[in-house]
């Protein structure tokens, strides 16, 4: 994860200067986040009731992931990390939350109705997560997903028994039929640039 983190940087870095707001959402490390302004900030807001969810169908994934993407024999499920990569740096008008209802009524007070996302992992934290592509696109968020800055959690022991690369395009390709569209890491800085 560490070179993707590191492809992540940049990007995050040229948004930042065009006026994008970026959201982290480390997910499952929000203790290490706790004193962060970043994090008190969307702790802070007056909380927005989202609307009524729209009715989309949400077909199951094209990969088995049920043993959680873990392809290391032998390996128990632990617990990986304890923050956001290092690399991904979090700046001063960044803000932090993995709660849904928080990033939504952040996006509702700052007009923001689009949604870049990048990440790991797709069809976890990127597709199902409440502050993620399912949940903010049944809002009525416009989710775009980055497709080169994600990868997936897959276990090429498991169905369809393709490579792990090819898991992951499996879920890419799922993602942009049934949720949203996705773009290149590279067109979306080439948009960036003045």
């Amino acid at each position: 994860m560490d070179a993707l983190a590191h492809r992540m940087s940049p990007l995050l870095k040229l948004a930042r200067a065009r006026g994008v707001q970026i959201v982290h959402a480390p997910s499952d490390v929000m203790d290490f986040y706790k004193d962060y302004p970043q994090r008190r900030l969307m702790q802070s807001l007056p909380k927005v009731q989202p609307p009524q969810a729209l009715d989309l169908s949400d077909p199951p994934l094209p990969i088995d992931d049920s043993d959680r993407g873990c392809d290391t024999p032998g390996d128990k499920e632990h617990q990986a990390w304890s923050r956001q990569n290092p690399a991904i740096d979090i700046e001063p008008q960044d803000v932090i939350s993995d709660d849904g209802n928080e990033v939504y009524s952040f996006l509702h007070e700052r007009g923001i109705q689009y949604l870049f996302i990048m990440g790991v992992h797709a069809n976890m934290c990127v597709l199902g997560r409440s502050f993620a592509i399912r949940q903010m696109t049944r809002w009525g968020i416009h989710c775009i997903l980055i497709r080169d800055l994600t990868d997936a959690m897959y276990n090429p022991a498991m169905k369809p028994y393709v490579s792990h690369e090819q898991g992951t395009q499996l879920v890419i390709e799922h993602i942009e039929k049934y949720w949203c569209p996705s773009i290149l890491s590279a067109d979306l800085k080439t948009a960036l640039k003045p």
